[in-house]
């Protein structure tokens, strides 16, 4: 392979870096490892509790590596999720931190809520926002730039 061939994959790399630092800084943890795994636990959720359609719009707006994780293990027959409220939601998180439990879940959620919609255009925003159920929704204020 040519290396400009690589050219993409070197840019998707350091776009995923970008994305992990920038939502460790805005946790505030020093540990972009758990930020990783706080950003693909949230991302899969929401991949999870979207109907099929609106989670493959929502899945084109990242860099192709984050792409990959979104779509990572995807069962869209059986999308969405049958149990979609705010506790499930918070349980599945909970379920990636069982052996480093986070403090605060909701507010992590809600930080990485806030960080998507700085990433994502507001329009595909406000679709996966309006389409996820109310009681999840009142972990994504979205600004009235999204809305």
């Amino acid at each position: 392979m040519s290396a400009v061939g690589l050219e993409s994959i070197e840019h998707t790399v350091q776009l995923t870096h970008i994305w992990i630092n920038d939502l460790d800084a805005r946790l505030g943890w020093e540990n972009k490892h758990r930020s990783y795994r706080l950003l693909r636990t949230v991302l899969q959720a929401i991949r999870d509790w979207l109907k099929v359609e609106e989670a493959v719009k929502f899945g084109a707006q990242r860099p192709e590596l984050l792409r990959g994780v979104y779509y990572e293990q995807w069962q869209p027959a059986k999308a969405p999720v049958k149990k979609r409220s705010k506790v499930d939601f918070i349980a599945r998180v909970d379920h990636a931190f069982q052996a480093d439990p986070l403090v605060l879940t909701p507010e992590a959620i809600s930080t990485v809520f806030q960080f998507l919609s700085a990433k994502i255009s507001p329009g595909e925003i406000e679709h996966v926002h309006h389409a996820l159920p109310a009681d999840i929704r009142a972990l994504w204020p979205i600004h009235s730039q999204a809305a």
